[in-house]
């Protein structure tokens, strides 16, 4: 098994999608971001960067990450040590833009070529599922009846696995209209990550 390292960079050369994106609105080239490294026990799978992240070279680095954050009651600090926290979406690339400038769905190609290589690298105690497209892959058959069934369900898969929303601020008529996602999976999600994050730090408990 190839140490984190070589993979990451194999990564981030990647080129597969550089004809896809050329063909974009933004025409925009390849730019994967990839944030794991060996030894994190939790695992945030996203969807795809957006163009801010694109920008930055870092995942969640907009205002879905400070919603994302919030829910998981951790700070930046602590989201971003690759050590403790793995972040691997379904693409690694932002896909660009389709005709209404909404985001393109990641492109199957990604998942096709890397996510089964990440996946037996990583083993993490907590899996946090990020929309629709992080559900279906990694729940398959249980994932079928779309995002709201499946977080709804969430206490089939809880405490190693919590199907999220987006984060997007798109979403907050979404939550206002399901009050039980804040009230009741949130502080169980809070939870199981704060009792791993002080696992790690002092192992010994």
């Amino acid at each position: 098994m190839a140490f984190s390292g070589d993979l990451v960079r194999k990564i981030a050369d990647c080129r597969l999608c550089a004809p896809r994106f050329a063909q974009t609105a933004t025409r925009h080239s390849p730019r994967p971001v990839a944030w794991f490294a060996p030894g994190a026990r939790i695992l945030v799978v996203g969807q795809a960067p957006g163009m801010r992240v694109h920008l930055a070279g870092r995942p969640f680095a907009d205002r879905s990450g400070d919603r994302l954050r919030d829910w998981m009651g951790v700070t930046d600090e602590v989201f971003y040590d690759r050590t403790r926290i793995a972040i691997v979406p379904m693409a690694f690339c932002f896909p660009g833009y389709d005709a209404k400038g909404s985001d393109l769905p990641p492109p199957p190609i990604c998942a096709a070529t890397w996510r089964a290589r990440v996946m037996e690298e990583l083993q993490p105690d907590l899996t946090l599922l990020v929309g629709g497209h992080a559900q279906r892959w990694h729940l398959g058959q249980a994932a079928r009846g779309g995002v709201t069934a499946t977080v709804a369900g969430w206490r089939d898969h809880a405490p190693r696995i919590f199907p999220l929303p987006h984060p997007s601020w798109r979403n907050t008529a979404w939550l206002r209209r399901h009050p039980w996602f804040e009230a009741e999976l949130l502080p169980e999600l809070r939870a199981a990550i704060a009792g791993l994050l002080r696992e790690a730090d002092d192992p010994a408990g």
